[in-house]
């Protein structure tokens, strides 16, 4: 071990700190990207197929990326408005309903898990 003086010691481990901080935040962004990436697969492979437009209309976005965080969002860019629709049903015109069809929900379950399985990965 390397002979370190008392006087250096602080500065030696706050070193050690910032390196590790620098370490988590590109690894916790590697993270965020491929969870927001698998979301968006699993929604559009999982999506209520009549046309296929809607399924592929799904895309992630970065909203917000600073030195500690990143924000993607998920979401369909033009066929938002019926995304509600068909995840939660809705009337119909004429009386009844139309069944839910849940394809958001369990992939953002299924990233929570990712991510947090991915963040341990990167981070040993």
């Amino acid at each position: 071990m390397a002979g370190i003086s008392i006087e250096d010691m602080a500065d030696e481990i706050m070193n050690g700190l910032q390196e590790y901080s620098e370490l988590a935040d590109s690894a916790m962004k590697k993270a965020v990207q491929k969870t927001a990436s698998q979301v968006k697969k699993e929604i559009s492979s999982n999506a209520p197929k009549r046309t296929g437009k809607y399924g592929k209309s799904w895309t992630t976005k970065k909203v917000a990326e600073k030195s500690h965080s990143l924000q993607i969002v998920v979401h369909s860019k033009n066929r938002y408005q019926i995304a509600h629709l068909l995840e939660h049903g809705h009337a119909k015109r004429n009386g009844g309903r139309v069944e839910a069809q849940p394809h958001i929900a369990p992939a953002e379950e299924h990233g929570a898990e990712k991510f947090d399985e991915l963040l341990k990965k990167y981070l040993n």
